[in-house]
């Protein structure tokens, strides 16, 4: 096990994608981010980051999103995807980061409400958005004592 300077195991990619792969299972909800572009002046902007329910499968990350700013921003870019989890009663927290291509998600002939992840929103999109995970990390930590790991 390695530790990081601040006490925080660095979890290897296999026991990353493992809780990905649980998280997904539960129905979790993880974050999409993505830089925006100004395509007219070449310069980034703020980056957009929005709440996704997800899948894994096919060894990647499936969300499923509507027509909007994030179709029509992350779909062959560069994303960063993130899911974290607090456990209190045994006063652990971990979080996981994949960085990779998005690219809209090539599965069999079946409609998204069939295949992708069920999202929480009453009128879901039916684009399925793939992130290969060419950069995955994470890492495990103790709760602190004195704030519990809640946050105001």
């Amino acid at each position: 096990m390695w530790l990081d300077q601040r006490d925080s195991e660095v979890l290897e990619r296999p026991e990353c994608l493992r809780l990905l792969a649980l998280e997904a299972r539960e129905g979790a909800l993880g974050r999409i981010g993505v830089a925006l572009v100004d395509d007219r002046q070449c310069e980034i902007e703020a980056p957009l980051v929005v709440p996704v329910n997800f899948a894994y499968s096919g060894g990647k990350v499936v969300v499923r999103i509507g027509p909007g700013l994030l179709a029509d921003t992350a779909s062959g870019r560069l994303v960063a995807f993130e899911v974290d989890r607090v456990e209190r009663d045994h006063g652990l927290a971990w979080s996981v980061l994949v960085r990779g291509l998005a690219s809209p998600h090539v599965g069999d002939d079946r409609p998204a409400e069939e295949t992708g992840p069920t999202p929480l929103v009453a009128h879901p999109g039916t684009l399925l958005l793939a992130i290969r995970p060419d950069v995955v990390t994470g890492r495990r930590f103790a709760l602190s004592p004195a704030g519990g790991g809640r946050t105001a």
